[in-house]
């Protein structure tokens, strides 16, 4: 199917719409194409490579395989960086990411297209504020999901990703653990309703996902009865109570190309689509809807930070080799405990790792 083929129910403005956050709109093509050749020449020179999520611009995405990069959720990402032998890795995504791919690989440089770029749920549990809710219940196991910064991740006994939450969760919940959980309440609830555990929410919420809308969805699978409903876990209850499928970033990938519906409504963020289109291309897909009467289309279904990811703002940084990412070391040392346990439970459990949006 082509661009035309994935369908919005209404143009809206989006959270924050302003340059740089759809960072390569003005390129023509010839400009488009010198970047990514000069992107490309940079990479080999500084002996670099890229590491982009989903829910970048196509353009990323492409140059990512292109060079020999990878395109996958946020630990992921980090996982192929610690890996791969490159000395400088060039994070496209949001500021979490980058401080996740330092924290696992503390001895290679980290830089990234735009320091700016951050996520609405490492800004909306700052690490001073979330310190003292954790004082405040210090019988609690504090599991963080990977989507904060650094600081949060350093306070933590566990950092989840979204498909590996519910396990984590459900092994705590066994060893009659009582869980603090930090900062998504729309994957929280999930959790909690999927384990049973006893958990203590933080009250923070995606911009993307919060608002994909029930009512309109549910108006959507009735104009279209063949479509198969997927759903991240970041998105509201009533959302997901009608999903088909729910899961992470990586997960619903995997189902556009393993169920046989021909269509499907997508709620997450609409920069997976591209990925998607590649691995089913014969399929047609919708946005979940974001608006609506009940809708404030903060959103649109796309992370405006994740759009400050741009061809410009990746040539400059591989130029002047800065937007470099550091971690304090102490808090880096203590986050790589919650991150290492996360990543040996996984290995445990022969659960891969996905999450984000991990997101």
């Amino acid at each position: 199917m082509t661009e035309a083929q994935t369908i919005r129910l209404e143009q809206a403005q989006p959270f924050f719409r302003e340059e740089p956050f759809k960072a390569d709109e003005t390129l023509t093509a010839h400009e488009r194409e010198s970047l990514h050749e000069r992107i490309k020449a940079l990479l080999a020179k500084r002996n670099a490579v890229l590491v982009a999520h989903y829910y970048t611009a196509p353009d990323i995405q492409t140059l990512a395989e292109a060079t020999g990069g990878h395109i996958s959720d946020s630990l992921d990402m980090a996982r192929f960086g610690a890996e791969h032998p490159a000395q400088t890795l060039v994070v496209a995504g949001v500021r979490f990411m980058g401080e996740t791919a330092k924290i696992l690989t503390p001895a290679k440089r980290v830089i990234m297209p735009e320091l700016a770029a951050t996520c609405s749920l490492d800004v909306g549990c700052p690490p001073a504020a979330f310190a003292n809710f954790c004082d405040q219940h210090p019988d609690r196991t504090v599991v963080v999901y990977a989507n904060t910064s650094a600081a949060v991740k350093a306070r933590a006994d566990w950092v989840v990703t979204s498909s590996i939450a519910v396990d984590v969760v459900r092994h705590l919940h066994a060893q009659k653990e009582r869980i603090l959980w930090a900062p998504d309440r729309h994957l929280g609830d999930y959790v909690r309703r999927q384990t049973g555990a006893d958990m203590l929410l933080w009250k923070g919420a995606c911009i993307v996902h919060e608002e994909f809308k029930a009512r309109e969805l549910q108006q959507l699978r009735a104009q279209y009865p063949q479509a198969k409903v997927l759903v991240h876990p970041e998105s509201p209850a009533a959302v997901i109570a009608q999903a088909d499928r729910i899961g992470s970033t990586t997960e619903l990938l995997k189902a556009v190309v393993e169920m046989p519906a021909p269509a499907f409504i997508v709620a997450t963020d609409n920069g997976i689509f591209h990925k998607m289109r590649q691995a089913a291309p014969e399929k047609l897909l919708l946005e979940a809807p974001t608006a609506g009467k009940s809708a404030t289309c903060q959103s649109c279904a796309h992370c405006p930070w994740m759009a400050m990811n741009g061809l410009r703002n990746l040539a400059r940084a591989l130029e002047h080799l800065d937007n470099e990412i550091f971690v304090e070391p102490a808090i880096a040392a203590r986050a790589r405990v919650a991150l290492r346990r996360m990543l040996e439970f996984g290995d445990r459990r022969r659960t891969p790792i996905y999450g984000t949006g991990d997101a």
